[in-house]
């Protein structure tokens, strides 16, 4: 007998919208389409504004077929989906001619062009290592693209919490006009957080410019502010206590060998904006920039300092010594210190017992990574005052580097120390430590 009832439907059919929106979330953009071609029902999820609330775009500098579509791609998302965008990431991915990059602006151009007529509701933009200093920036192409991106960040200004141009590198006009289109319907801007570091170009002694403390007091509700060390001045640490001590909850602060950072700033600016502002956290980054007196300009006690990055890149000098940052400089933090990463090139002096020292003085530190020569007992001293509980340390990440071709001995003590140590390190540490031949 024939069954002239309905056609039995897939249990797919029966998918509640929550969880079908749940499965598109996870599909790319081609498989999201095939998708949206099976029924009416998945297709109006496809439509579903929440699966297009974030969005990374990224234009990679290969040169094929498949890339030119990518330019198409971006456009046709933009004005399909584009007035649901809350968080955009745009990404540049090893332009390597100028055909390239022309091809990029005009696309971005009508991107932001789009954007700015249909979207109400975006909050955050990034896009970071645009690198405009580079010679494949042509100076025509170059000032369109900034006076495009500073049109539509005007447009934006009112809406916009979080923007991250890191890694830009222009000029000092460029960079404060830029800022400037933030705050520029209003005269001030309420964007709560920034990244800024590399925006500038190599070697400018952006502290002393007037422009760029006009356009930073133009800003009144700053949380976290990521920039470069030369950026800082009595001027800027004054503007900030002025307009965001109320707001303002971290500074990110790079300080990099090739960017001017020689100049005096008074422990007094320091210690006003840290009054003012309780919440206040800095995190320091150092690239190559070890040397104590170098240090000891920066690293004043009035700065409330969480967090410090000293990176010598692997180059080493014989003339420098670490052991005065270590046993001077560094533990004024003692009261705020939580997080310490040190990849330090010492093969000509052994830090063993001043290392251990800093971490034993710094109360609340909780997280190390250490790449440096070192003894294989440190660890073992380490871990043993962790048991004792002189240290609060939840994170340890040690690369003891060794001048030994053959690391074995190394090796089969470490994993005596981890045996011995293990019940511990399972149960209360994320831990991970190996040696590293520097021949």
């Amino acid at each position: 007998m024939e069954d002239d009832g309905e056609p039995e439907q897939s249990s797919w059919a029966y998918l509640p919208d929550v969880c079908l929106s749940h499965v598109f979330h996870w599909l790319d953009d081609r498989d999201r389409s095939r998708a949206a071609l099976v029924c009416k029902k998945w297709s109006c999820t496809m439509h579903s504004g929440s699966l297009w609330r974030c969005r990374t775009i990224t234009f990679y500098g290969q040169p094929s077929r498949a890339r030119t579509l990518e330019f198409q791609s971006a456009l046709w998302y933009t004005k399909k989906f584009g007035k649901y965008l809350k968080h955009l990431e745009i990404k540049l991915s090893n332009p390597y001619n100028t055909p390239f990059i022309k091809k990029f602006q005009v696309v971005m151009r009508g991107l932001l062009s789009h954007l700015g007529k249909c979207n109400s509701h975006l909050e955050s933009l990034s896009i970071k290592y645009l690198e405009l200093d580079c010679l494949i920036w042509k100076n025509v192409v170059r000032a369109q693209f900034i006076k495009n991106l500073a049109s539509f960040l005007k447009r934006m200004s009112n809406q916009l919490d979080y923007l991250n141009l890191k890694g830009a590198r222009i000029t000092l006009e460029e960079g404060c006009e830029l800022l400037n289109a933030l705050s520029s319907l209003t005269n001030r801007s309420f964007i709560s957080e920034i990244n800024i570091e590399d925006f500038f170009s190599l070697h400018l002694s952006v502290y002393s410019s007037a422009l760029f403390h006009q356009t930073m007091s133009k800003f009144h509700r700053l949380t976290i502010l990521t920039f470069n060390y030369n950026c800082i001045s009595d001027e800027l640490l004054d503007i900030l206590r002025e307009h965001s001590s109320h707001s303002l909850c971290t500074l990110n602060i790079k300080c990099h060998i090739h960017d001017p950072h020689g100049q005096v700033v008074s422990g007094m600016s320091w210690a006003n904006l840290a009054k003012r502002a309780p919440k206040l956290n800095v995190n320091f980054f150092f690239e190559r920039v070890m040397k104590h007196d170098q240090l000891a300009r920066i690293l004043l006690v009035e700065i409330p300092v969480r967090s410090i990055s000293l990176r010598s890149c692997y180059f080493s000098d014989p003339d420098w010594t670490m052991r005065p940052t270590l046993t001077n400089l560094l533990p004024a933090y003692w009261h705020g210190l939580q997080k310490l990463t040190l990849e330090l090139n010492n093969d000509h002096e052994l830090l063993d017992n001043e290392l251990l020292q800093l971490i034993l003085s710094c109360k609340r530190l909780l997280f190390l990574k250490v790449w440096a020569f070192l003894s294989v007992s440190f660890m073992e001293r380490l871990l043993q005052n962790r048991l004792e509980r002189k240290c609060i340390l939840t994170t340890i990440k040690v690369r003891i580097y060794t001048a030994q071709d053959d690391s074995t001995e190394e090796e089969r003590l470490l994993a005596d120390i981890y045996r011995k140590f293990k019940y511990l390190i399972d149960s209360e540490l994320n831990y991970f430590v190996i040696t590293y031949p520097m021949v």
